[in-house]
């Protein structure tokens, strides 16, 4: 009888491998992992290539599969203040300090991602600009808020404007049934250190797999020279 049982789960144990190797497999490849910043960079482009393996005809029957890419860069703290006329005076009177959240934020999809899935889906993936994480500082708390408040969707005007948030709901674009592809620029302004580049595979709203790699952006030359000498002074 024992023996019996262990034939048993020995099947079950070869089946499942056999399921898991059946499952979707995402691959990515980047055009580079370091992006050089010397003193006459204005700006690159990131291009990521990617392709899924063993496709599920039954999903590409409903529809296909959806493609998001994240690219979040080294996280800082940032303080965003708001401006009350008194008098005929435009015044500082608010401010909201955000606490370590990406200096750098992309976001890539095949299509608009209210379309890809559930409201609670997007936040929990962190789909899109308005579902990423933004903590703020609350008084003694420190926590995400609500999307539409006005702290954290001036915050998110701010650095779209100065092209260091974007997101592009038709960026990622497909080559075939299998084959895809975008592009995420990287300003001239962009801040030093790494940056997490995520890819997620989706089908029918839920998540079928992800990768995470990193690429790195440093400043070379003379700009290397003056940011370290600049670093070594605020030691003093």
């Amino acid at each position: 009888m024992m023996r019996r049982g262990l034939i048993v789960l020995a099947i079950a144990a070869a089946f499942a491998a056999v399921q898991a190797s059946a499952a979707e497999r995402l691959i990515v490849t980047l055009s580079t992992h370091r992006v050089l910043i010397q003193s006459n960079f204005t700006g690159a482009d990131l291009v990521l290539f990617g392709s899924i393996d063993n496709i599920d005809p039954d999903v590409m029957e409903r529809g296909g599969y959806d493609v998001v890419v994240s690219v979040r860069g080294p996280k800082r703290t940032f303080i965003t203040r708001r401006k009350t006329r008194l008098l005929g005076i435009w015044a500082n009177t608010e401010s909201r300090e955000f606490v370590e959240v990406p200096a750098y934020l992309a976001v890539s999809t095949n299509r608009p991602p209210v379309n890809i899935g559930a409201p609670d889906f997007l936040l929990r993936m962190r789909i899109g600009l308005v579902n990423n994480l933004l903590t703020q500082r609350i008084g003694a708390d420190v926590a995400d808020v609500h999307a539409q408040d006005p702290f954290r969707a001036g915050f998110i005007r701010v650095k779209i404007a100065e092209g260091l948030f974007r997101e592009e709901p038709n960026g990622v674009t497909y080559l075939g049934n299998s084959l895809f592809r975008t592009s995420v620029p990287i300003p001239g302004t962009a801040p030093t250190g790494t940056y997490e580049v995520e890819t997620l595979l989706i089908a029918a709203g839920a998540l079928v797999n992800r990768e995470t790699t990193a690429i790195e952006v440093v400043k070379v030359g003379f700009e290397a020279v003056i940011a370290q000498a600049a670093r070594d002074q605020r030691l003093d």
